[in-house]
């Protein structure tokens, strides 16, 4: 098997595909690009909940242009390093949950977790759907998904 090819980190859109290099981590870097998008969460979680929101539909939006650059540039359909995605999907995870470490926390872990086990219809929309489209959908909806799980634990009065 031969090696990946490596970003232009002097492309933006390579740049911002790859998580601003946080994606060139030599292992798991999806957890490593999640754990990048946190900074940024800590930084958007102080604004309203509307402007969080645009910021975030905003992010997945450009993601797609983006992350189709990257891939083409890369001749890779999403190449491992591409982690914006990642970015998108946890920030979705974590709208409107409080802003406290556990919660943050258990959306790090419950977005990791329905990213990376891929349930239905994450892993058909991974196998299916195509460009940077393709590379962001599974990702938002594994985040929609962890979001919605965070949700019910907060109505059931888990961690209150």
């Amino acid at each position: 098997m031969s090696a990946l090819p490596r970003p232009n980190l002097a492309d933006l859109a390579q740049f911002l595909a790859f998580g601003l290099g946080s994606g060139l981590a030599p292992r798991a870097p999806g957890t490593v690009g999640t754990l990048a998008a946190l900074p940024f969460y800590g930084v958007m979680a102080t604004q309203s909940l509307l402007v969080y929101s645009g910021i975030v539909l905003l992010a997945a939006l450009v993601g797609v242009w983006i992350c189709d650059r990257a891939s083409k540039a890369l001749n890779v359909h999403d190449h491992p390093g591409i982690v914006w995605d990642e970015f998108v999907g946890l920030w979705i995870a974590l709208w409107a949950v409080p802003v406290e470490p556990l919660w943050i926390l258990a959306g790090f872990l419950v977005f990791r977790l329905f990213d990376i086990a891929k349930p239905w219809p994450i892993g058909w929309l991974d196998r299916h759907a195509r460009g940077g489209f393709g590379i962001m959908i599974d990702d938002v909806v594994a985040g929609m998904l962890a979001c919605g799980v965070l949700h019910l634990a907060l109505r059931m009065g888990v961690g209150q």
